[in-house]
């Protein structure tokens, strides 16, 4: 890690992590404020737009953390990457000029007008400004996703003489099919996020008694959202996205799973821990064939093993990114069985009257933050040692002029940065936790004059 390269990997890691804790929640945020939008359209009743006022102002403040710390990413690609950025610039230059000039300024404009909009708008413009923000953020994370995706799977470019990657295919870019189940998984994971921090903090009011009928809310929309989405990130699209690391590349699954060995009627592993020196699994608890038969749909069928593969092609960590997986996998389990134990004390009207059950939700905010992160960690650490799977190596994309002091002096004030942004982030964040949603009530009423809330029906369950 002494080396320039070393110091680029851990920068571009250290903020890639740091930023990624907030698109999750503005793009899961974004689809559960329409849907509060449209709650109070179809229903008639201004609680839902109240609550959306409130998560609006969550949104907003998350939305700000995303943006500040998202930029220097970009810039990154030219600082420490420019080998890279000068190879392929001509295809990942397209997809991020589209999420700067189309998504990007479609969210922001109109997430503009829909904070301070209303009353001018109206309800019907207003939640098509909802929209518009939730399509933009879906957008953006479309586009992004796009490049990473190309990163993984490379199509529609050929390679010129002087080594630089051209796009002849624009439609295949966007037309990857590693693009289609990473774009799904990675947007229903963020539909996660977001439903575990609405569920939460309606816990925590209910628990506290402090606006409990807003909290009840946030509870029926938050558990019935988690309980959709934790499955669908399970399958299909955790399901289709583990048959795209199968085929295209086999000695990543292997990693995965601490698979040394090709086997017939591969396993699973729950727990083990990898050897690298002796090339096994130490301690194994396993599920047998169960591996086999998710990745080809035959109890017997041959799973290549690490040593089936030359030495220099294994991803560079192979314990870390064991660990991240199953971090992944295990919380999603974990968060799949809190979600629907959730629903159906929900169904059974005894949520809100459940106060263990309050408590298990709202201590597993985290939880969807810790398995997204690892679940990005599992798709770059799968990918070395290529930068661009199978044509350019990670070794080969950075810049060559910058040493290793100057990136740990920008490291250095990466981190002394963040530290503050996270904790005005967290101080904002609290201070709207504590106004809570009454004061989207106060607003109403000095927004419209004669103005009368009309409480929730049925939402105390």
């Amino acid at each position: 890690m002494n080396s320039a390269l070393g110091i680029d990997r851990l920068q571009f890691a250290f903020t890639i992590t740091f930023h990624y804790l907030f698109p999750p929640l503005t793009m899961g945020l974004a689809l559960l404020i329409v849907v509060l939008k449209t709650l109070a359209l179809w229903k008639r009743n201004e609680s839902y737009s109240l609550a959306a006022r409130f998560w609006a102002r969550i949104f907003a403040i998350n939305f700000a953390m995303g943006v500040v710390t998202g930029i220097p990413m970009e810039f990154q690609f030219g600082t420490n990457w420019a080998a890279f950025s000068k190879t392929a610039g001509g295809v990942i230059g397209q997809t991020l000029a589209m999420e700067g000039v189309f998504s990007f300024f479609l969210e922001s404009s109109f997430l503009g007008l829909f904070l301070y909009g209303e009353k001018q708008l109206g309800p019907i413009l207003h939640w098509a400004s909802a929209f518009l923000v939730f399509l933009g953020s879906w957008l953006s994370g479309f586009f992004i996703i796009a490049t990473n995706a190309w990163m993984q799977h490379p199509v529609g470019y050929t390679t010129e003489s002087n080594g630089r990657i051209v796009l002849n295919s624009f439609m295949h870019l966007l037309l990857n099919p590693w693009l289609f189940w990473q774009y799904w998984h990675n947007m229903i994971a963020a539909v996660v996020t977001a439903s575990f921090v609405m569920a939460g903090l309606g816990a925590f009011y209910v628990l506290a008694k402090k606006s409990a009928e807003y909290g009840a809310i946030f509870l029926r929309l938050g558990v019935i959202a988690g309980v959709a989405s934790t499955l669908l990130m399970i399958f299909p699209t955790g399901d289709g996205q583990g048959r795209m690391v199968a085929q295209n590349q086999p000695v990543t699954l292997a990693a995965f799973e601490g698979l040394f060995d090709t086997t017939k009627g591969a396993p699973i592993v729950l727990v083990g821990q990898p050897d690298i020196d002796h090339l096994r699994l130490d301690n194994p608890i396993e599920v047998p064939k169960a591996l086999s038969f998710l990745t080809y749909k035959r109890w017997n069928a041959e799973v290549k093993g690490l040593t089936a593969f030359p030495r220099d092609t294994w991803p560079n960590n192979i314990p870390l990114l064991y660990y991240s997986y199953h971090i992944m996998v295990g919380l999603g389990t974990i968060m799949v069985a809190i979600m629907a134990l959730s629903a159906f004390f929900l169904w059974r009207g005894r949520l809100c009257a459940t106060p263990a059950l309050l408590w298990i939700l709202m201590l597993s905010i985290p939880f969807p933050y810790i398995a997204t992160t690892a679940g990005w960690m599992t798709a770059e650490l799968g990918r070395q040692p290529w930068l661009i799977y199978g044509i350019m190596r990670t070794m080969h994309g950075a810049s060559p002029r910058v040493s290793a002091g100057s990136g740990v002096f920008t490291l250095l004030g990466f981190m002394g940065m963040y530290m503050l942004l996270g904790i005005l982030f967290l101080f904002l964040v609290a201070r709207e936790i504590e106004h809570g949603p009454k004061t989207a009530v106060q607003d109403a009423k000095s927004a419209a004059p004669g103005y009368n809330e009309v409480p929730a029906q049925g939402e105390n369950q």
